[in-house]
């Protein structure tokens, strides 16, 4: 819990894209970044060469732990809290691995799905259908959307949800602008960090 306090205090010093004066012109500054991500690409190749002197289950066990911690983060940004030791089961068992067989809940079912799909296809370039098939995923079979795995239909302002299912927070509206004619949201005032992580992809 101290955790994922200690990111709603990040998140509140942070000024989103849609805040920005010049929204929706996209703009960065690439020298601010060059360190950030030349840290990355070092931290990365460590990694990578790391895991080419591991056998086979320390590799796989590697792999599971990085896309977990992915996972769980990741939800945590949107204030949704998932079970780590269900994701990992769920990615085990993507992976065609032993598991503990626990019953897997569909917000950690949908999350491993996804970031399972990413690890395999991350050097496919990315295209809608991709976006769709990760949306249908995550949402995990949820009645209460109207639009699941395409483009946002409806012509209700846009709402960024963030929260759990049962206590969620609608923290801004947007009334559609012409860059959105090809994107979808959350429509449903009941959407949690599952199809928050596209929302949140489609308007920052």
């Amino acid at each position: 819990m101290i955790h994922y306090e200690r990111y709603k205090v990040l998140l509140s010093l942070m000024r989103w894209n849609w805040q920005q004066p010049d929204w929706p012109k996209f703009t960065w500054n690439r020298s601010r970044l060059a360190q950030a991500e030349q840290q990355f690409l070092v931290g990365a190749g460590t990694l990578i060469g790391a895991v080419k002197h591991l056998d086979g289950e320390e590799r796989s066990h590697i792999t599971i732990e990085t896309i977990s911690t992915e996972a769980v983060t990741t939800a945590e940004i949107e204030g949704e809290i998932l079970d780590r030791a269900s994701v990992q089961s769920s990615i085990r068992r993507q992976f065609g691995l032993a598991t503990d067989n626990r019953r897997v809940g569909p917000a950690e079912q949908g999350m491993a799905e996804m970031m399972v799909d990413l690890s395999r296809s991350f050097a496919v370039p990315l295209s809608g259908e991709m976006l769709f098939a990760w949306h249908r995923m995550l949402v995990g079979g949820r009645r209460d959307l109207k639009d699941v795995g395409r483009y946002r239909t409806s012509g209700e302002p846009i709402q960024v949800i963030s929260g759990q299912f049962m206590s969620p927070r609608c923290t801004s509206k947007h009334r559609r602008h012409p860059m959105w004619s090809q994107r979808w949201g959350a429509s449903s005032p009941g959407s949690t960090g599952r199809d928050q992580v596209i929302a949140i992809l489609c308007l920052h």
